[in-house]
């Protein structure tokens, strides 16, 4: 049964790296494998936790040497993940509601509309910049469909449209890495209390900054041609349901929303997604009470609840499938054995992030960082040594958000902002790989030791 949860969660995770290939919707296939592995878990449970490797398990019975096994994994272990794992799903729903609802106040063209083409090298890197910071404030996989939806008017080029793209992703995932609520990965150490908002801004702020100059760097070196390219945006892309001035303020609203949150958690020590929520509740009331003096189609068109049915709820299931899965290979002991693997073998926790990185242009980096959180626990304050590296803000973590966060950009499948890319503009994989990976493999490394030295020397 321990070998059989192992199977499942590896077959499992095949599908969902080539859904382009067997076309099964990646939230189903972890939601099934979340499932699976609970089950079997729950009927082989004796069996499971007899072969000692639980950590969690070795405390909970040591307790209470009747400790019940069903009891153990239905309340207690099935329980206590449930609880973080919805922290994390509240988060994201809020987050990306109020991002709908922005973008239905057409607040994102405020932005969009400043953008002018002109030489293409010019413009590719006010994109890379304009991607970078704005990541950080939404998230990495918004900002990616905002921006590249814009290109898609600015460039008709396919060719250069997809190194535009290209662009983005790196770009997006390296601005998200240093803000808490710039990407899943951060959000999830975040708000496990392996980081905190502030420390994560001043230590990773540099190195992402120099994995997206250097990786825009050779973009524009080697990908791009210097031409003149003129903007094709159609003057009435959508009916106007808003003025300026409406768009302005709701854009300023949402964002103040969402970079409110790491200040609610600092001041009242509460979950990140309360503040989320509170955000996201004062934005439905000012939205309702404003939408009184509209017309009747406005307001089935701008209110929180249209913004509600646009948001992404695959890739919230998605993430729910993905979290429960790993889950259960934490509670059962999968985890502890290749925390000890690495311990015993690579020992350098630089070396262990950086491999993480890498594997996570494989395979997303959501259940990675799950894992590293499964098998490394956060160290009491005042710890000295090796284990002083996993203490909350330590530089395990702190390296593990970077690594996660930039490492899924060496191929387009290894993120969820790669993944949109390649949806909306059928980026090849074979093309990305060939033209793609090397820049962003090197960006990558580039801010890894960027990060290494500032620890070293600074």
């Amino acid at each position: 049964m321990f070998l059989l949860m192992l199977i499942v969660f590896l077959v499992g995770y095949g599908f969902i790296v080539f859904e382009h290939v067997n076309h099964i919707n990646k939230a189903a296939t972890a939601l099934l494998i979340g499932s699976l592995m609970w089950a079997i878990y729950a009927l082989g449970g004796e069996q499971i936790l007899a072969l000692g490797y639980s950590a969690s398990w070795l405390q909970y019975a040591n307790g209470d040497g009747t400790a019940d096994v069903l009891e153990f994994i239905t309340h207690h272990e099935l329980f206590h993940h449930l609880s973080e794992i919805a922290s994390i799903l509240f988060f994201l729903i809020g987050a990306m509601t109020i991002v709908e609802l922005v973008d239905k106040y057409q607040g994102f063209k405020v932005i969009t509309s400043k953008i002018e083409s002109g030489n293409v090298k010019r413009l590719l890197w006010i994109i890379s910049f304009l991607t970078f910071f704005m990541s950080a404030v939404l998230d990495n996989l918004t900002t990616t469909i905002v921006i590249i939806t814009v290109l898609r008017k600015l460039i008709t080029k396919q060719d250069n449209r997809w190194v535009f793209a290209s662009v983005v992703v790196v770009s997006a995932n390296a601005g998200g890495a240093w803000s808490p609520i710039g990407d899943v990965t951060t959000i999830m150490l975040w708000i496990g209390n392996q980081i905190t908002a502030a420390h994560i801004i001043q230590a990773l702020i540099i190195p992402s900054l120099v994995n997206m100059i250097t990786s825009t760097a050779l973009f524009s070196l080697f990908t791009v041609k210097g031409q003149t390219i003129k903007p094709v945006l159609p003057e009435n892309e959508t009916r106007a349901f808003t003025t300026h001035k409406e768009r302005v303020f709701m854009l300023v609203v949402g964002t103040v929303a969402l970079m409110s949150v790491p200040v609610f958690k600092t001041l009242t020590h509460l979950p990140p997604y309360l503040g989320m929520l509170l955000g996201l509740s004062v934005m439905w009331i000012m939205t309702d009470r404003y939408l009184k003096k509209r017309k009747e189609e406005d307001k089935r068109t701008l209110t929180v609840t249209a913004a509600l049915k646009a948001v992404d709820i695959p890739t919230v299931l998605f993430f729910l499938g993905v979290l429960s899965a790993v889950a259960a290979m934490q509670s059962a002991g999968h985890l502890d054995i290749v925390a000890s693997s690495l311990d015993r073998y690579v020992k350098d926790i630089y070396m262990v992030n950086f491999i993480i990185g890498i594997i996570s242009s494989i395979v997303d980096n959501v259940p990675l960082v799950a894992a590293s959180m499964g098998m490394y626990g956060v160290a009491e304050a005042g710890t000295s040594g090796y284990l002083a590296n996993f203490v909350q803000d330590g530089n395990f973590w702190t390296f593990l958000a970077y690594c996660a966060g930039t490492g899924g950009s060496i191929l387009i499948i290894g993120s969820a902002s790669g993944v949109a890319a390649m949806g909306l503009e059928k980026i090849d994989f074979v093309w990305y790989l060939r033209r793609i990976s090397w820049i962003a493999f090197v960006g990558y490394l580039a801010g890894a030791i960027t990060y290494y030295l500032q620890i070293q020397y600074f």
